[in-house]
């Protein structure tokens, strides 16, 4: 089995799953899903939003720029009202409401400002968060809840699928309990505020907190808002011994506990990632 990290200039993880071999200057394209707010006004006015929906994974810069955009008021509103929303936070987050602004959909009362929307939020995590199964579920793995909502926020960017998150838990687990370092590309991209499946050499070496292949151990906070899903493989992480997985493509996601078997793997994903080339070429939208 090997336990190594590998050499940094050759191999990494990557969002969702994906990994990226340098030295063959593989291109990944993504594309970030957007969902809008919905309106269920029972006249078809659209003008005026009844609801906020927030997906799994929404960042809380994304969340306060939705609440802004829902309520009609100056960028900017939602993040300056944290002052004085009084959010009911585990005391490790530090004020910062990352992974507690539960993804789901709110009604947006007459009345509603972002005080209120952000406290709902809040409210709906703590009660989904800090229920016996959660709660017990994170003592089961010696960590409390806020590691656990840390846990669940990268498997939530990583994951191709919902059937990959107990595995990429795992893989979170077993680099810990190792010592390696996570070297996982959706910290560094909440880092660099970006949302991308490219990431140079520079940027792993970027001095920065979130920077999992520089620090050891979880990032300090969540790197955004998961659900139920990632949550749950976050306490129960299915068994294995996995230490590395690569997405060769759409629902072929592959994890592994053998480098010379990964390498394997990502020599196929760069022959995939060749032959699809001209379909699949581009930035990160």
């Amino acid at each position: 089995m090997y336990l190594n990290t590998p050499p940094r200039r050759t191999i990494r993880l990557t969002r969702r799953g994906r990994l990226v071999l340098i030295a063959t200057g593989a291109v990944v394209a993504g594309t970030a899903v957007a969902v809008p707010l919905l309106s269920l006004d029972s006249e078809g006015d659209s003008s005026k939003p009844t609801a906020l929906v927030i997906p799994e994974g929404w960042r809380a810069g994304q969340i306060y720029d939705a609440v802004d955009k829902a309520l009609t008021l100056p960028p900017g509103s939602a993040k300056k009202s944290l002052a004085k929303a009084n959010l009911k936070l585990p005391n490790d987050a530090e004020g910062n409401p990352e992974g507690y602004l539960f993804p789901a959909t709110y009604p947006l009362a007459e009345k509603a400002t972002p005080e209120s929307l952000l406290s709902y939020m809040v409210d709906t995590a703590n009660k989904k968060f800090n229920g016996a199964p959660i709660a017990a579920g994170a003592q089961r793995n010696s960590m409390n809840v806020y590691q656990a909502v840390t846990i669940a926020s990268i498997v939530q960017a990583e994951a191709a699928t919902k059937a990959d998150m107990g595995k990429v838990a795992r893989v979170v687990f077993n680099r810990l309990e190792r010592g390696m370092p996570l070297q996982m590309d959706s910290t560094l991209n909440y880092a660099l505020n970006r949302s991308t499946l490219r990431t140079t050499n520079d940027d792993t070496r970027i001095d920065n907190p979130y920077n999992s292949y520089m620090r050891m151990g979880l990032p300090p906070t969540p790197i955004d808002n998961p659900g139920e899903d990632a949550m749950r493989a976050a306490i129960s992480p299915t068994p294995g011994d996995w230490l590395y997985f690569v997405t060769v493509k759409p629902g072929d996601t592959r994890f592994t506990a053998d480098f010379a078997e990964h390498q394997r793997n990502v020599a196929e994903f760069n022959a995939e990632q060749k032959s699809g080339a001209s379909a699949q070429a581009g930035p990160a939208r």
